[in-house]
């Protein structure tokens, strides 16, 4: 199988050489052959994230027909081994121009997922390529109603330090499996409704760009100035980037439509930390909730510091509950929101934040990562990660054509930093 991409006058041609089962290196024991998705993995969107297996054997079974269990019969995972014709240096030239060129290298497994019957599919795919000098891009998907970004993360990072041989396997820190047992499946019918919506009317552009440290300290400085005392606090840099960010894609939405809109942004909080419960500091599952955040015109003002207190308060109020409640409380809290998913009055605005997970740390024994690329290619969305430097903060950015030509012409984003463009 072959799969080509244009650029320019250039042509770049994957080649796969085979695919194969990866199965467990020792059978998984009887009584782990069921594992049981928690709520909060019932509720996480069906879909494939793209970003062996005795420690996270879950990762080799297939949905059992209830949807509601893994069957772990060391079934195992696909594993796909490719070969490109040019070097990592010039693949790096070009992608840093044209960060698609990166899901060339995304399993082609991944492209023959059945949507309208997704719980078929693995629940993790592998893909390693070849470069002509050698060098390798590791491309790893996982099923999103099994696997969240800090599973995903902290699976690579686990498999990157046995592959090395330099840490004894009982000082690796792997994931445990109790999340199902602490919140049990539910009957979540009618509770929620995708929110993933396939794009296809209208391009996704991606743009990357890396906030440095000097300009954040001067909006830190610029915000807690203009607020006239309403900032008492130091604010992060994720709610300095997170607020920029927003307050754009709203001002975007109101240039599109002649007014200001009513705007829900779902703020990604892992609550493995969050919560009374250390036991799932570690869970292998989707123990995370979007915290929903809404913008109403005429409520909230447009000056950046309120997008900052709003921000804060918010997501304050969730932590505060969950770190002294009961899993029913924190199962409450999950489903009461009204605006889960929005309506057509109001616009969405999707965020995934893979900061201080051990991104930049992955290694297999041949280094660290040289580029990282993230996402869906059919929804709009931003990601903020931490760069290799871990003092500054990477965003992709992916949204429809035309809003990202309103977007690059905005003035915050424009005084924020270069913006390299990126076309899918």
């Amino acid at each position: 199988m072959e799969i080509g991409f244009v650029n320019e006058n250039d042509y770049i041609k994957v080649e796969i050489l085979c695919t194969k089962l990866i199965k467990p290196s020792s059978p998984t024991l009887s009584h782990n052959q069921c594992y049981r998705l928690s709520f909060f993995d019932q509720i996480a969107e069906r879909e494939h994230i793209p970003i062996v297996l005795t420690h996270v054997y879950p990762a080799a079974g297939r949905y059992d027909k209830d949807e509601c269990s893994i069957l772990c019969l060391d079934q195992g995972v696909p594993y796909t081994k490719a070969r490109v014709n040019c070097k990592l240096d010039n693949f790096l030239e070009k992608a840093h121009k044209d960060l698609s060129l990166a899901a060339l290298f995304w399993p082609h497994e991944n492209k023959n997922v059945d949507q309208n019957n997704f719980m078929v599919s693995p629940i993790v795919t592998i893909q390693v390529t070849k470069f002509e000098c050698g060098g390798l891009p590791l491309s790893f998907s996982a099923s999103h109603p099994v696997i969240d970004g800090f599973t995903c993360l902290n699976f690579l990072f686990g498999w990157g330090k046995v592959c090395r041989l330099g840490t004894p396997i009982d000082k690796i820190n792997f994931l445990s499996f109790n999340l199902g047992n602490i919140f049990s499946t539910r009957d979540i019918s009618g509770l929620f409704k995708s929110t993933h919506v396939a794009n296809r009317e209208e391009n996704i552009v991606v743009k990357r760009f890396v906030v440095h440290e000097a300009a954040l300290s001067m909006l830190r400085k610029q915000c807690i100035d203009e607020s006239g005392g309403a900032l008492n606090f130091q604010p992060s840099r994720v709610e300095i980037i997170t607020a920029i960010l927003w307050r754009a894609l709203i001002r975007i939405s109101a240039a599109r439509n002649g007014y200001f809109r009513s705007s829900l942004m779902d703020f990604p909080l892992n609550l493995r930390s969050k919560s009374s419960l250390p036991q799932v500091n570690n869970s292998m599952g989707n123990f995370r909730i979007d915290v929903p955040i809404k913008f109403i015109p005429g409520e909230t003002k447009m000056e950046l510091h309120n997008f900052i207190i709003l921000i804060r308060n918010t997501v304050n109020k969730v932590v505060a509950l969950c770190a002294k409640t009961s899993p029913d409380d924190i199962y409450n809290e999950s489903v009461r929101s009204p605006e889960w998913g929005g309506n057509d009055e109001v616009d969405k605005v999707t965020c995934s934040r893979l900061r201080k997970f051990p991104l930049q740390d992955i290694d297999f024994g041949l280094g660290k990562p040289s580029l990282v690329y993230f996402g869906l290619k059919d929804m709009e969305v931003f990601w903020l990660y931490d760069t290799d430097c871990h003092t500054e903060v990477g965003v992709q950015l992916d949204l429809k054509e035309s809003c990202m030509q309103l977007f690059e012409c905005d003035n915050d984003i424009k005084a924020l930093t270069f913006i390299r463009d990126v076309k899918l």
